[in-house]
C-alpha cells in the first residue's frame, strides 16, 4: 500500500535530497507546499528557478554573484583577500561589517581521506591573483577542522615566501565548528585577533 499519493510523495523525496532535511521535515515542507495558494507555490518555484538561472560564481573570487565580478571585488582594495572555503563564509564575515578587503573562494578544503588534493580547490586562482596584484595580507579563514587548519597551512606555505602576510583567525571559534554556526560575537572576536602563520 502506498503511504503518499505519487505527486506528494515525489515532493518528499525532493526536499530530503536537501542537506540537513530528514524524511519528517520533507514531509512538513511538502504538506506545506500542499497547502499554499497557487500564487504563492509559483513565487516559490519562480524563485528556485530565478537562483538556477541568474546566481553565477564571481569570475574573480568565486563568491555567488548575478554577473561576471561581484558587488565586493568591483568596489573594494584587493590588497586583503580572506580565504574561505564556501561562499556562504564569505556571507557570515560580511555580517560583522569588521572586514574591508576582498575574498577568495576555495569551494572545498585539503581532505586526503575525501580523495581532494590541492589540485581539486581553487588555490591556482589565489596565486593568480597575488602574482597580478598589490595585495599585502592573506586571511585564512578556512573552518577551525582539520581539513581547514591542513588547507590554511598549504597555502600559508606556499605564500610566505613571496614576502606576504599570513594571518590566521584566531581561535574563538571551536575546533570542527562551521563558520555558518559560530555565534557573530565569536567569529568577530575571532577576526580581530587573527595570528600570523
Amino acid at each position: 500500500m502506498k503511504v503518499y499519493i505519487e505527486p506528494i510523495g515525489k515532493l518528499i523525496n525532493e526536499f530530503s535530497k536537501l542537506p540537513g532535511v530528514g524524511a519528517k521535515t520533507a514531509q512538513r515542507f511538502a504538506y506545506k507546499v500542499v497547502n499554499m495558494t497557487e500564487e504563492e507555490a509559483k513565487e516559490f518555484s519562480d524563485a528556485i528557478l530565478n537562483v538556477k538561472k541568474n546566481v553565477h560564481y564571481c569570475k574573480i573570487c568565486g563568491n555567488f554573484s548575478e554577473r561576471d565580478i561581484c558587488d565586493i571585488c568591483a568596489e573594494r582594495s584587493a590588497e586583503t583577500i580572506c580565504v574561505v572555503k564556501e561562499p556562504k563564509d564569505v556571507i557570515a564575515i560580511e555580517k560583522l561589517n569588521e572586514f574591508n578587503g576582498v575574498y577568495h573562494v576555495l569551494h572545498g578544503t585539503i581532505s586526503p581521506l575525501d580523495g581532494i588534493g590541492p589540485n581539486d580547490i581553487d588555490i591556482k586562482g589565489l596565486l593568480k591573483r597575488i602574482n597580478e596584484g598589490n595585495v599585502k595580507e592573506i586571511i585564512m579563514a578556512t573552518n577551525p577542522d582539520v581539513e581547514g587548519e591542513a588547507t590554511a597551512m598549504y597555502i600559508g606555505n606556499l605564500i610566505k615566501p613571496l614576502g606576504i602576510k599570513v594571518t590566521r583567525l584566531a581561535h574563538g571559534i571551536p575546533i570542527g565548528t562551521d563558520l555558518e554556526y559560530a555565534d557573530e560575537v565569536t567569529l568577530a572576536r575571532a577576526f580581530v585577533d587573527r595570528k600570523t602563520l
